[in-house]
């Protein structure tokens, strides 16, 4: 097989922009990234759209075969509000997933659906809207996700993957769109407001894994700089916890996976329904379509990367330096002699607020008893163990519930450092977690396979035998079971975190 055909995966994720090929063999052959940050504007958190276009066009650029894509698309981060008139004018700054500004509504329309909306969903996000009487909610004709706006910005194609249309309204398993009658109950209750729309009007279409999602436009690519030709095939483009399953073959029913960065989530794909609903517990779905219970925390790495930061800073004023790779890998394997409870040192990571705790706001803290050992290992531990903290609580529910889980995968920046990350998720999750060889490469990883399974899979062949059989079958990585000493202490840490 030659290897001069490439497929493209762009995600605009919370800290980074990046772009990723994949050969025909399914392995990633070059990348490019951008930094990009979100900013606390007005009290929302919010992120300039001129600087993801700008971002767009640096990661493509550093590419070494952009030339020869044959098919691409689209990731970022799910959630959050993105709302337009009939001209694709924002009528309002993006309101993203780290927002908890929206607990009324969500209220509300959770007992009215009898299913769960957490506040980052688009749909708590419209209807706070309405509540609060907002000026823009009568021009609305649009609304849509991050990915689905760069999408139709390269496309004309109004439309986003399953996955993350099932960040936006909750999704029919049957036929893999929005739930008809829950949309009838949403119109039901803004009916005395007049509104000129009703919700099936502004939402995106909604496509599976593998549909024909349009192609690259002329404008699209005079947008991208003329960096890319015009007519690359698109696949739907998808939300962030789509591309991660899809990078951790974590598609089929009792695998799991758990990305981690600036917020953590796990995603685990569902034999049966949950016997109630969770307010802590989103139910999205796969790329294809599948149910998946989803444990989202809005806060994970960006309290310990400040802190290592702060250490940098610290090495600098004693004469010494570090580069921020080798500074992560030795304060990470540091935390490796600490102690399994961390020796009395609490950390609470929230540097936003975090909806499975029930708080709106960010409040980071360090904490310590006066008999705790406040060593540098016991410390840095304890930032880590905090950036699991939260997923592990939503983690139990899902234990209570009896939810099967044969295979756990890790990706994203928490895992860089080998073995570290993966060994404390482990002892909070109580189960063995792997490693791919490809965990760096992350959620653009995962959209390039989506745009590779959306023109090279046979007829019929599903996403599931895709990966299994085509990608991962020969694909390496590291399993670390967890440790009972670190179990316990696990334990003996989240029961301190839970009562701060």
């Amino acid at each position: 097989m030659n290897a001069d055909k490439y497929y493209l995966g762009i995600e605009l994720g919370s800290t980074r922009i990046k772009a990723v090929t994949v050969d025909e063999n399914f392995l990633p052959q070059s990348s490019g990234s951008f930094l990009w940050e979100s900013t606390l504007e007005n009290g929302i958190w919010t992120y300039n759209l001129d600087q993801a276009w700008e971002g767009l066009r640096a990661a493509i650029e550093l590419l070494d075969n952009r030339q020869n894509i044959a098919a691409m698309g689209i990731s970022g981060m799910m959630h959050g509000y993105l709302a337009f008139d009939r001209e694709w004018n924002l009528l309002t700054p993006f309101r993203t997933w780290q927002n908890t500004c929206t607990g009324p509504a969500a209220t509300v329309l959770t007992q009215a659906f009898h299913f769960a909306i957490p506040q980052r969903w688009s749909i708590a996000h419209l209807f706070q809207a309405i509540l609060d009487k907002e000026p823009h909610v009568s021009r609305i004709a649009h609304i849509t996700t991050l990915a689905g706006y760069i999408h139709y910005k390269l496309t004309g194609v109004n439309a986003i993957g399953v996955g993350d249309a099932s960040g936006m309204f909750p999704i029919d398993s049957q036929t893999h769109t929005y739930d008809a009658a829950m949309m009838n109950i949403f119109d039901s209750l803004v009916a005395g407001e007049n509104l000129p729309w009703k919700l099936k009007e502004i939402l995106p279409q909604v496509l599976t894994a593998g549909a024909d999602a349009g192609s690259l436009t002329q404008e699209g690519s005079a947008r991208l700089g003329g960096l890319l030709p015009e007519g690359i095939p698109f696949a739907p483009a998808e939300g962030d916890a789509g591309t991660g399953m899809t990078a951790t073959n974590a598609v089929s029913p009792r695998t799991g996976n758990v990305s981690a960065g600036t917020s953590i989530f796990s995603m685990v794909v569902l034999e049966r329904p949950l016997r109630r609903v969770y307010q802590e517990i989103d139910l999205v779905t796969t790329p294809s379509g599948a149910p998946v219970a989803m444990v989202h925390c809005n806060n994970c790495t960006g309290d310990s990367n400040a802190w290592v930061g702060v250490m940098q800073e610290a090495a600098r004023l004693l004469g010494g330096s570090a580069a921020p790779g080798e500074a992560y890998a030795k304060l990470y394997t540091k935390s490796l002699e600490g102690e399994p409870d961390c020796g009395g040192v609490l950390v609470c990571n929230y540097l936003a607020g975090e909806g499975v705790t029930h708080l709106d706001a960010g409040r980071p803290m360090v904490i310590r008893r006066p008999d705790s050992r406040f060593t540098l290992a016991n410390f840095f531990r304890a930032t880590l163990y905090a950036a699991l903290a939260t997923l592990k609580i939503g983690m139990d529910i899902l234990k209570e519930e009896q939810v099967g889980i044969d295979r756990l995968t890790g990706h994203g920046g928490l895992f860089k450092t080998p073995l570290v990350g993966q060994r404390y998720l482990a002892a909070a999750c109580e189960t063995p977690v792997t490693c791919l060889d490809t965990a760096p490469e992350g959620g653009p990883f995962g959209m390039a396979l989506l745009a590779a399974y959306r023109i090279s899979r046979e007829p019929d062949e599903t996403l599931e035998a895709f990966l299994a059989g085509k990608v991962f079958v020969n694909r390496h990585g590291t399993t670390i079971a967890p440790d009972p000493a670190d179990v316990d202490g696990f334990q003996a840490y989240l029961a301190q975190y839970k009562v701060v």
